[in-house]
């Protein structure tokens, strides 16, 4: 299980380069609306030791002291990426947080990109899409057509409905990046399955899409990963129709 600081790394992306990265969330828990049977930071229940959440100002003073550090070390920094061990824009102070992380990226690397891995649940609130909207990647999940199929990965908490998060993400009118999980599992990543998602992101249009499948040991056992030709075999008619697919084995 990942347990991460205020900031951390920089570390290697698959997806991002040189990424450092903001966790919004408990420094020795987790906190997350959906409980992924992929996710690298494990079960909800296994991270319940911490429920603390760093302010704006405890973030402010991380990421300055880090980027400052890396400046002068001469440290690439690709992209400064909001993930950590749940669902960023939980944090009460996101919009505040994404704000004070653009200034600060704009004095000590201004050709970095400013990310934000989401699940996409909370981008119906205005405050968040307004934050989303003003970062270089509003990077938002979603892995399967149907609710039902969402259930199966994703086990959300609450309430969740594709409906609902298809007309909040039509709303970035496709300035977003697209970013969907292929694994192997009980009747998963079918060509119904596929086909279904694929109709999405037609309807949605995303500037990018990233196909990823699982990279790290995953809480539920059993779970296989695709290959990169797979994937791509998956996506050949998006990439034939024009989508940019960005594919991570």
């Amino acid at each position: 299980m990942l347990r991460e600081d205020t900031v951390f790394g920089p570390i290697f992306s698959r997806r991002l380069g040189s990424s450092l990265g903001i966790n919004l969330l408990p420094q020795k828990g987790k906190i997350c609306n959906f409980d992924c049977v992929y996710c690298e930071c494990g079960w909800n229940a296994e991270g319940l030791s911490d429920t603390t959440l760093p302010t704006a100002e405890d973030v402010r003073k991380a990421l300055e002291t880090k980027l400052a550090a890396c400046a002068a070390e001469g440290t690439p920094i690709d992209s400064i990426t909001f993930s950590g061990d749940g669902e960023p824009t939980l944090n009460p102070a996101f919009p505040e947080i994404v704000e004070l992380t653009l200034s600060l990226r704009d004095r000590y690397y201004p050709a970095a990109r400013v990310s934000v891995l989401s699940n996409a649940t909370r981008c119906g609130e205005p405050r968040i899409f307004e934050a989303l909207r003003k970062v270089d990647n509003a990077i938002l999940k979603l892995d399967a057509p149907t609710d039902e199929q969402v259930a199966l990965v994703n086990r959300p908490v609450g309430t969740y409905h594709v409906k609902e998060v298809v007309e909040n993400m039509a709303r970035f009118e496709g300035a977003f990046v697209l970013q969907t999980m292929f694994l192997r599992g009980p009747g998963w990543a079918t060509q119904e399955w596929v086909d279904g998602w694929m109709e999405i992101v037609r309807k949605l249009r995303p500037r990018e899409i990233m196909v990823y499948t699982i990279d790290r040991e995953t809480p539920l056992s059993g779970l296989g990963k695709y290959t990169v030709e797979e994937m791509r075999k998956l996506v050949q008619p998006l990439i034939d129709e024009g989508f940019v697919v960005q594919i991570k084995g």
